[in-house]
């Protein structure tokens, strides 16, 4: 992430994905995991039914394990690899959209489930190559470890593939996993390369998009972002609110942040970015696991997952949507946000 003239913050995404098959808890914590083979699928009483922040948390201890994970690098495509094995382990059907970029390869990946209007919940996994917010000059070149800029998005939207009633929703789920968002200002590199790749490449317009991104923070408060829609915005907030977490899904816009959920405001679809921006160690080398919390991965998993298993008719932003999908569902055909990042 990056920030830009007039406020502009570069964020990315999370997205959300239904399982079939369970992990024990002991499989899932008992070491950090660089192989998912090593994980083996079972069903177990004993497995926590809900979202749990605890098994959120070890991947982002596995995602640690790899390194820092810029685009192109061997830790990066072992993240990729970790996150395909995980998905195929719950049963999503996995995708990937490979690209090159200025010579380096990407990759992005989806899990998808169930039928029906699609809903995207989507976050970059790749890590920035520079913490050139460092505090220590001498460590500014160094890469910065992403364990919450990188790693929670991930980590949220795994646990939610664990936990997802992909019945319920009654749509298709797309789980994305965005490469290459966080390479911006660097050798002549944008922000949002991988998202933008999958943005321009829909055929099908998604009923709404959903990124998350660094949403790990110990001391977590989440604001709404300008540029999302609102009404989609008010909604998620308002079962937040329903669970107890009021005091850190707060409903007030603070930040404009430049991040995944733009390429698809482009395309004329309805995003928002669910990211926690007043992260002390953004882009530095200090964005470490001891700075996350379980509990605050929790409170955002199961809003999302409790927003996702309730019926969409009854809610208010998605009975508006319906009634313009059925006009017109062809990308082609739906009017473009004009976005001047230069504002």
């Amino acid at each position: 992430m990056h920030p830009l003239p007039g406020q502009f913050i570069l964020v990315l995404t999370l997205g959300i994905f239904l399982c079939a098959c369970r992990l024990t808890s002991d499989e899932i914590l008992s070491s950090n995991i660089t192989d998912v083979e090593s994980i083996s699928p079972v069903t177990s009483p004993e497995l926590p039914a809900e979202f749990s922040g605890t098994i959120a948390y070890q991947h982002i201890l596995n995602q640690a394990a790899f390194g820092p994970r810029p685009t192109g690098s061997t830790a990066g495509r072992q993240t990729g690899d970790y996150i395909i094995k995980a998905l195929e382990r719950e049963r999503w059907h996995v995708e990937t959209q490979s690209f090159i970029f200025k010579g380096v390869a990407g990759r992005n990946i989806m899990g998808k489930a169930g039928s029906g209007p699609v809903i995207i919940l989507g976050a970059h996994y790749d890590t920035r190559p520079i913490a050139e917010r460092d505090p220590a000059p001498e460590k500014r070149q160094e890469p910065i470890p992403g364990a919450n800029d990188g790693g929670s998005g991930v980590a949220v939207l795994l646990e939610i593939a664990r936990v997802l009633d992909v019945e319920a929703t009654r749509r298709e789920i797309w789980l994305a996993f965005f490469d290459a968002e966080d390479k911006g200002f660097i050798d002549g590199w944008p922000f949002l390369v991988g998202s933008r790749k999958l943005a321009e490449a829909l055929t099908r317009k998604p009923e709404a998009v959903i990124v998350v991104d660094m949403v790990g923070d110990a001391d977590q408060t989440i604001y709404f972002e300008y540029n999302s829609n609102r009404a989609l915005s008010k909604e998620i907030w308002a079962i937040a609110a329903e669970l107890g977490y009021a005091d850190t899904f707060i409903p007030e816009p603070k930040y404009f942040i430049f991040d995944d959920h733009i390429p698809f405001l482009e395309q004329g679809i309805s995003a928002i970015d669910i990211i926690d921006f007043d992260y002390p160690y953004w882009h530095t080398t200090a964005d470490t696991a001891d700075k996350i919390s379980p509990d605050s991965l929790k409170r955002v998993g199961r809003t999302l997952v409790t927003w996702l298993e309730r019926p969409k008719e009854d809610q208010p932003f998605t009975r508006s949507v319906l009634d313009t999908l059925q006009q017109s569902t062809d990308l082609h055909n739906v009017p473009k946000l004009d976005y001047n990042l230069d504002r």
